[in-house]
This record gives structure tokens, C-alpha cells and sequence, in this order.
């Protein structure tokens, strides 16, 4: 699991407590990174390693998503934060457009207007390729153009294809031999494109593959979509879905084949009072948890929970908007997950993952926080 440090930090938390809560990869943002502080800048400073402090390996995305979050994400209103799969939306209701798009993509690359301070800037995979070699991360990825699930086939399939004429774009433009790049495979829920996008990108001389882009409209559809794309991937590739962490997920998608992932949400929903356990998520913030001298989770190891904060402590520290609840939270959420992914490891070298999917899932409830309840 990639710990997301989006702007070269991993919100509320220092490197060594990532090392400490067990991390061993970070994913930065080469759109965010680009725009500010600049690829030069970071460079000048070291790269960067030595500017996040952090010695471990790092990912850079190629700022492929925010072509489509401040394009079709923001006119069809989904994305990350606003419904990712639209028929399992927590309203019932499917998301409908919300703003006005900032990029226009052409076969180049992407024009669009920085949300810092509406300057007009330009991508394309020579460009990306340059940024992230600037910055030095280990792992990049190609440029590509990411489509929304309310996108249909026809426009689908145009994405796909100038994500394949980017990825030769983005072959060409390296210069570093130290930096493995990975292609990203696009197509949407539509199997006959994934399946296309998957072969492509898989007889291109890479390093590693990242499966990109809507994965439909459901978790069912997610599922489709890997086991239409898996199978046409070099076998000895590292195999890498973007956007996806949550703890039903990782069980489900490493069933299938998948080797890393990446998400915001533990560090995300920590900083909102949802934290991890083996029965749902704890939505902490709960005036039941006024009183409540329990840790979060007993028995586990990570600082907030061995170090007996209780969860009357840090309902406390959210409602009274202490930065320290952030931190807390952040450690229980993010050793949760880096504990399971360890789990699912030793399950996969002792082949009873289908096990260990069994007995999390007899007892964890994802999308209902608990009211009281919970280790």
C-alpha cells in the first residue's frame, strides 16, 4: 500500500511516525508538486527524497487525474470525494454535474486553469515525464487521460487511445535509467476496451502497469473490469490500481491479481472522525464516546491505541478541532491498513487469502460506522 503524501506530506504526520506505523512507500502528486512549490524547486532542494525526508521508495502520479478531475470529473460530478462509483452513492442518488470544467484535452496534451491562482497551464507526456524526472520519485507513470463512468463508449474509447499514443510519448521523453515507469491501462467498465487497452500497454517496454481510470459503477464492476484487464499483463509486471484502499477492496482486488494500491482514505476519513476496526469504521466524533474509556481497537499496536488513548480523549480533541486528533487518527487508521495488507501477504504465500477474505468480512461492516460498539 502506497501511503498518498499528495503535496509532499502525508497530512498530520511526521516520516519517522510513517516508519514507526510500518509504511514503505509514499505516492506524491506531480500535479500538485508542478503547480507549487515546481519541479525545479524540489530538484534544487535535493529531490524528492530529501525534500519530504522520507528514504524510502516514492511513486509520483503523472497528473493524469486531475485532468480528469478538473475536467470531467467536476461536469459529471464524480470523482475521489464526490462518488466514485455512482450507483453505490451514499444519497442513493446519482452524482450530477457540479461546476464548470478547468482543462480542455487535445491529442497533445491538456490545457487547464490552476486552482492556486488561475494561471493557465499546460501538460503533456514530454512534460510529465520531464516534472517527474525532476522530482525523482522511483516509480512514474505514464500520462494518460482517465475517463468518468458516466462516459460513454464513444468518448471511452478516444481516451484510450490517446492514452496509448501517450504512453509511446511518455517511452520516447524519458532520459533516466534509474526511474521505473509504468503504463496505465484505460477503457472504462467496457471489456472489449479494457481488454484492447490492457494488450497494448502490456507489449510496450515498461516496468510496471497501473490500472487506471473509471472502474464503473459499482465494486461489481471494479471486479469486471480487473478480470477483463489481468489477464492479457506480463506476468512478472508489479501490478498497481489507482485510487483504491479500502479494507474490503484490498481482500477483493489482491484476490485478482493486483500487487499495490494507493488511497487517501485512512488519513482522509481519520481526519473526519472515522477511524478503522475490525467490525466497521468508529465515527468517534459520536456523543456515545463522551464517556467511553476504551482504546479504539484493543490489542492494536499502533501509537494512539499502545499508548491508551481512550476514545472519550479523542472525541475530545475533534470536537474541540485540536490538530492532535488528526495525528491520532491518522496512526490508528493508517497501521490498520498497512497491518492488513501485511495480512493479506502472509495469506497469499500460505495460500488462504480466500480465508482470511471469510473471516474479515463475517465481521467487518464497510459504510456503517459504529455507534458504540467496536474493539
Amino acid at each position: 500500500m502506497c501511503v498518498v503524501g499528495t503535496a509532499g506530506s502525508v497530512k498530520g504526520v511526521t516520516p519517522d511516525e510513517l516508519r514507526e506505523v510500518g509504511a514503505a512507500v509514499l505516492l506524491a502528486n506531480t500535479y500538485h508538486l508542478f503547480l507549487r512549490p515546481g519541479a525545479e524547486v524540489v530538484k534544487q532542494l535535493g529531490g524528492l527524497h530529501r525534500f519530504m525526508g522520507w528514504d524510502g521508495p516514492i511513486v509520483t502520479d503523472s497528473g493524469g487525474f486531475q485532468v480528469f478531475s478538473l475536467g470531467s470529473g467536476l461536469e459529471h460530478g464524480v470523482g475521489k470525494q464526490i462518488g466514485m462509483f455512482p450507483d453505490e452513492s451514499s444519497t442513493g442518488r446519482r452524482p450530477r454535474g457540479q461546476a464548470a470544467r478547468l482543462v480542455r484535452v487535445d491529442s497533445d496534451g491538456a490545457t487547464f486553469t490552476s486552482h492556486i491562482d488561475g494561471s493557465r497551464q499546460r501538460l503533456t507526456p514530454e512534460i510529465s515525464i520531464a516534472i517527474q524526472e525532476a522530482l525523482g520519485a522511483d516509480v512514474a507513470l505514464a500520462f494518460d487521460e482517465p475517463t468518468s463512468p458516466l462516459h460513454d463508449a464513444d468518448y471511452t474509447r478516444l481516451a484510450m487511445e490517446r492514452t496509448h499514443a501517450w504512453a509511446r510519448r511518455c517511452l520516447d521523453a524519458r532520459t533516466r535509467s534509474d526511474q521505473a515507469l509504468y503504463g496505465v491501462v484505460q477503457g472504462g467498465a467496457y471489456s472489449e476496451l479494457r481488454e484492447d487497452s490492457a494488450r497494448f500497454i502490456g507489449a510496450l517496454p515498461f516496468e510496471g502497469v497501473a490500472i487506471g481510470g473509471s472502474l464503473g459503477r459499482s465494486k461489481a464492476d471494479m471486479h469486471a473490469v480487473l478480470d477483463w484487464s489481468m489477464p492479457h499483463l506480463p506476468e512478472a509486471w508489479p501490478r498497481h490500481l489507482l485510487g483504491i484502499g479500502e479494507p474490503e477492496d484490498l481482500l477483493s482486488c489482491a484476490a485478482r491479481g493486483i500487487d499495490q494500491f494507493d488511497c487517501v482514505a485512512p488519513t482522509r476519513l481519520a481526519r473526519h472522525g472515522q477511524l478503522y476496526t475490525p467490525c466497521g469504521k468508529m465515527l468517534i466524533t459520536r456523543p456515545e464516546f463522551r464517556e467511553d474509556a476504551r482504546v479504539v481497537q484493543a490489542g492494536c499496536g499502533c501509537y494512539t491505541c499502545a499508548t491508551g488513548f481512550s476514545r472519550g480523549y479523542l472525541r475530545h480533541l475533534f470536537v474541540a478541532n485540536e490538530l492532535l486528533a488528526y495525528t491520532l487518527a491518522s496512526l490508528h487508521n493508517l497501521r490498520f491498513i498497512l497491518d492488513l495488507m501485511a495480512s493479506i501477504r502472509a495469506a497469499i504465500r500460505a495460500d488462504s487469502l480466500a480465508e482470511l477474505t471469510a473471516e474479515f468480512l463475517a465481521r467487518y461492516q464497510p459504510g456503517m460506522p459504529q455507534l458504540a460498539g467496536g474493539q
